[in-house]
């Protein structure tokens, strides 16, 4: 497991405006220069009551650190598909395995209020209690849809702007 404090050297897929590849840089370039480039967020839920799981990221984080995001998220290695990076987040951040049957629900276009990522949206089900990787998570909860949505409502600023705008898409009502 990469250390969150060597992230910026990780190398990453830059993609232009139609999501294909053009080359690659350091996460810290591409993050400094605004390059478009890759995302997941996975939104897990308890299979009998719908409840979601939320983490907060933890605050070594260098994007948005402290704020409330989806349950696994992170950027799409060089050469990695969608899916695959899912499944390995899932892993990483919660100990659920790659595995899990994930479900593409959402794409979102490359822009400001994204981190100019193009995102994959993928939804699961599991029984299993995540186990947060505390280097990536500083606290995590399962939290009813309607108690999110107003805590969402209430207080946005409590979250990251990419669950924000997954949010608008009503997505974490979706079964």
């Amino acid at each position: 497991m990469k250390a969150v404090n060597d992230s910026t050297a990780e190398i990453l897929d830059v993609v232009n405006a139609n999501d294909e590849v053009i080359g690659q840089a350091t996460r810290g370039e591409i993050h400094a220069m605004q390059l478009l480039h890759r995302a997941v967020h996975i939104l897990v839920f308890k299979p009998n009551d719908g409840d979601i799981y939320v983490q907060k990221r933890s605050l070594r984080k260098d994007c948005s650190p402290g704020l409330w995001d989806t349950s696994a998220a992170g950027h799409v290695d060089s050469e990695e598909t969608y899916l695959e990076a899912a499944g390995r987040e899932l892993q990483e951040e919660l100990s659920l395995r790659e595995d899990t049957s994930l479900t593409e629900i959402a794409k979102l276009d490359a822009r400001s209020n994204t981190g100019f990522e193009f995102v994959r949206v993928y939804r699961c089900e599991t029984a299993a209690e995540p186990v947060p990787d505390p280097e990536e998570i500083s606290a995590g909860r399962w939290i009813d849809r309607g108690a999110l949505m107003q805590w969402v409502s209430r207080t946005p600023q409590d979250f990251t702007s990419t669950f924000r705008e997954i949010c608008s898409l009503n997505l974490v009502w979706r079964n």
